[in-house]
């Protein structure tokens, strides 16, 4: 195999498919990347498809090469990558020498052995597309559902994020039992009655997302059979739905397990409202919750006009802040895990933020509002649990 390829394109590509490798991988070969080139047709170049695989994840990248040689090789995935960011930005040259494969880059020379390509397995076949979003609205709208995601392995379930599909609608779901995340997006689907659910892992999805930016749309493509076997896929780039040179292609098994009935959580109507500026906000309760630690509230006081956030007791360190504020309804005083408010505002882009609340020991609602004389916007809302403080008013 001999080919010539941009940096900055081998980089990429490298990076992109290297990110999914496992770190302690079930057998050697599983932490290679597989590089099949091909020579184009015609007066075409040729192209390289990179892939990974961990039986759970495959990532692919297919580029643009000057082939020379037509081959497949496979190489350790992590160093590869490591090699390929430090290269100089000059072009770069693959070729094969037996079992090894040499790397030149400018004056820069590495030798690399190669791992036994035929012991790789087969990647899965990518499910057929139901429909296209944009890449910066998918992205957007999984890191705000991502943050509410369990980190506890021991129930899977709640590692993911759920995937609702009705019609042009996306909703996107993730909870870890103490606060939970909804989001609505539109999107392009195949077929205009489509209807289907997915478990995704919140990982899987939160770095595919992410990565998948370089493109205007991202392809979503479900496979069938039940939860945990069935498969889901994501690609991007030039011809996405064709895998033409340029694309970017990941599928991930699906997880198992029946997903929290989460629509009844939600209250139908609300007795209180408060309205902060999201970032002042952001800002005070940051600071405030210097002085808790992992299991300490940080209180919020809202009165007509003015919101105070509290922190710390005792002999313990202590902050307190006031900031303007306003409320529609009685006076409410609730505490909240300081990492859960926080991750919550993070992840609102409107000038305003919204409260809203039935009782103060009951859940209370975050949403984000454009401005104070428009409504919030319900497309994203982020449930949180109140905290029980002894001595503290019911509200």
């Amino acid at each position: 195999m001999k080919f010539r390829v941009e940096r900055d394109v081998l980089s990429e590509a490298v990076a992109w498919t290297a990110r999914s490798l496992p770190s302690r991988p079930a057998a050697p070969v599983l932490a290679g990347l597989v590089f099949e080139a091909a020579e184009g047709d015609g007066g075409d170049n040729g192209s390289v498809t990179l892939s990974g695989f961990d039986y759970e994840v495959s990532s692919r990248a297919q580029i643009s090469a000057d082939v020379t040689e037509p081959g497949r090789i496979l190489i350790h995935g992590k160093l590869l990558a490591d090699i390929a960011k430090s290269l100089p930005n000059r072009p770069v040259e693959f070729s094969t020498e037996g079992s090894k494969v040499l790397v030149s880059c400018g004056s820069s020379r590495f030798t690399l052995q190669t791992l036994p390509v035929e012991d790789y397995p087969a990647l899965p076949t990518m499910p057929t597309a139901t429909g296209a979003v944009t890449a910066s609205g998918l992205a957007g709208a999984v890191s705000q559902v991502a943050i509410a995601a369990g980190r506890d392995d021991t129930i899977p379930m709640l590692t993911g994020i759920r995937v609702e599909i009705e019609g042009e609608k996306i909703t996107l779901v993730a909870t870890d039992r103490f606060r939970l995340a909804v989001r609505e997006l539109q999107w392009k689907p195949e077929q205009d009655d489509m209807s289907a659910t997915a478990l995704i892992p919140s990982k899987v999805l939160s770095d595919t997302a992410k990565a998948l930016t370089g493109g205007d749309w991202v392809s979503l493509a479900l496979s069938g059979g039940d939860a945990g076997e069935g498969l889901i896929g994501f690609e991007s780039g030039e011809g996405a739905s064709s895998g033409a040179k340029g694309s970017r292609r990941m599928t991930s098994r699906l997880l198992s397990g029946e997903f929290v009935k989460y629509r009844s959580l939600f209250p139908n109507e609300y007795n209180i409202t408060a309205t902060v500026e999201t970032g002042p906000f952001l800002e005070a309760a940051k600071r405030v919750s210097l002085v808790a630690d992992r299991t300490s509230p940080i209180k919020l006081a809202f009165t007509q006009g003015e919101v105070t956030l509290e922190a710390g007791a005792g002999d313990e360190a202590q902050a307190s802040e006031a900031m303007d504020a306003v409320l529609d309804g009685e006076d409410i005083s609730v505490s909240f895990n300081p990492a859960f408010l926080l991750d919550g505002l993070q992840v609102i882009d409107t000038q305003y933020a919204q409260l809203s609340f039935t009782v103060a020991s009951k859940p209370a609602v975050l949403m984000g509002r454009p401005a104070l004389d428009a409504p919030a916007q319900e497309e994203f809302r982020y449930l949180m649990m109140p905290l029980r403080v002894p001595g503290q008013s019911a509200g």
